[in-house]
């Protein structure tokens, strides 16, 4: 069995674990694109409340609903405070992922250029040896004797 052949199922391994890699690392993006989009709600949710009340100017308000209304805007501080976090927490996962596939890519490819030298040698070797046997061939015509001699 040549080399190149032997390789084989080592380079379909390295290609798995870099196809899992992959989607992995879609994942990663596709949850911190979900938690970013959340984050940017929350934020404009916040800001069209305080734009809303801002434009009332808090007119009409009794003590109880001003207190719910900044009770309101904490919590709204704290979620986007929250998801604020889970974003960063999302993006450092997310570049952590990025690094292992960028690993087992770089890995799948190295494997893939070895094989492909091994093949390319493989390929030398059987033309030489085509042509060693393509001239001890011609050299065996050309040494026959001729039967008109």
């Amino acid at each position: 069995m040549t080399r190149s052949k032997r390789m084989q199922p080592v380079v379909r391994v390295a290609e798995d674990r870099e196809r899992r890699a992959a989607q992995a690392l879609g994942d990663a993006q596709r949850r911190l694109a979900e938690n970013e989009g959340k984050l940017v709600e929350l934020i404009g949710y916040r800001e069209q409340y305080a734009q809303g009340f801002n434009t009332a100017g808090g007119v009409g308000l009794d003590a109880r609903r001003l207190h719910e209304y900044r009770v309101f805007l904490e919590r709204l501080g704290t979620a986007i405070s929250q998801q604020s976090e889970v974003v960063e927490q999302l993006r450092r996962d997310c570049e952590h992922v990025r690094r292992r596939w960028l690993e087992t890519r770089t890995h799948a490819q190295a494997l893939d250029k070895v094989t492909e030298r091994y093949r390319q040698a493989e390929r030398k070797a059987q033309e030489r040896l085509e042509q060693h046997d393509s001239d001890e061939r011609a050299l065996r015509a050309h040494r026959k004797p001729s039967r008109e001699d």
